[in-house]
């Protein structure tokens, strides 16, 4: 694995980095721990089939610096940390490799807490919890606060209103036109805010039909202003008012930012690492077209606060009443950036690094 760990770009003095393996189970992981300044680490676990351990390696890099970010830009006594099972959970999803995991992480002495990510669900939650103590995201029949796409989706809300305060003076997205790529658990639940709050006209891709037959049914059959797209690559050559990627990253290319065919004036999604190859060029090309970026984890941290107040006990108001501080968070950010000539990115980095 070339470049791990210090040489690889990713690195950003993490303060560690622990490779974790259990040939019984197959498990195969990393667990990154970007920094414990604010408190102990906090963030998600997710289960990727990579191309490789070095690709698994530098997404927790990537993710856990996000997730530091994230955190104090949420105002949340943690710092940022991830972890990384490398498998297919189509496949190698087990109980017993989810325990492992769970003691993998419990090693670790509560240094890191984690939570839900991508091919991680609630119940895989429950199992990890069975072997670690520092689970979050658990069911609330084990104690937890359940599906943390709830709070990650009335975030992405409170963003996007931001950023179009910002941009056209009124936090209104009444009849915009809205490109949500993505209708799992936060994609489908933001369309749905979207369309029933915000009169706003969504346009949704998803290559699975239950995702879409799902959101269809949360809007009670009412599907007037939602448009089904065949494809991400249809989508983006639509005529769009603000795109929110919300599936996996790298959606945001140099090509895309190039592209005379994309015509979103707002970029505001739940992905995380939108940017691809996290390569902070794409963010400044955007800003050079006009378009307003707002970086995902000063938007997407809905489900991070959800999780964090589990170690409360959970209240969902107490938690929603915090998420709803993405907008005015949001707002202090891109107003920085106008004030300093930066790009968002740049300005939501600096300001979580003063944080």
């Amino acid at each position: 694995m070339t470049g791990i760990p210090f040489d690889a770009p990713e690195f950003d003095d993490h303060e560690s980095v622990v490779v974790g393996s259990d040939p019984a189970t197959g498990l195969r992981a990393f667990v990154a721990i970007h920094s414990t300044n604010r408190g102990p680490a906090l963030g998600g676990c997710r289960m990727v089939a990579y191309p490789d351990g070095a690709s698994a390696y530098r997404d927790a890099l990537r993710l856990s610096q996000a997730m530091s970010y994230k955190n104090a830009l949420a105002d949340l006594p943690h710092g940022g940390g991830k972890a990384v099972i490398w498998a297919d959970p189509a496949r190698d999803k087990t109980p017993e490799l989810l325990r492992a995991m769970g003691s993998f992480i419990a090693s670790l002495s509560g240094r890191y807490v984690t939570a839900g990510d991508v091919g991680i669900a609630v119940e895989d939650l429950d199992v990890i919890g069975e072997t670690n103590p520092w689970t979050t995201g658990r069911s609330p029949e084990r104690g937890g606060a359940g599906d943390s796409g709830i709070l990650t989706a009335f975030g992405v809300w409170q963003g996007m209103r931001a950023a179009a305060e910002h941009r056209w003076g009124s936090p209104s997205l009444a009849g915009r036109t809205i490109g949500v790529i993505g209708a799992g658990k936060v994609g489908r639940r933001l369309a749905v805010h979207l369309i029933t709050e915000e009169d706003a006209r969504v346009l949704v891709t998803d290559p699975s039909d239950q995702a879409i037959d799902a959101l269809r049914g949360d809007l009670s059959g009412d599907v007037r202003n939602l448009e089904v797209v065949d494809s991400t690559e249809e989508l983006l050559t639509r005529d769009l008012d603000i795109l929110s990627p919300n599936a996996l990253g790298g959606i945001l290319t140099h090509e895309l930012a190039r592209d005379p065919a994309f015509t979103a004036a707002i970029v505001c999604g739940g992905a995380n690492n939108q940017l691809a190859d996290n390569d902070p060029a794409i963010a400044a090309a955007l800003a050079e077209r006009g378009v307003l970026y707002a970086p995902d984890y000063l938007v997407n941290c809905g489900g991070v606060v959800q999780v964090a107040d589990e170690l409360l006990g959970f209240d969902l108001d107490r938690a929603r009443a915090r998420v709803a501080g993405v907008f005015d968070t949001t707002r202090t950010v891109l107003d920085r950036a106008e004030a300093a000539r930066i790009t968002p990115l740049a300005a939501a980095a600096a300001e979580a690094r003063e944080r």
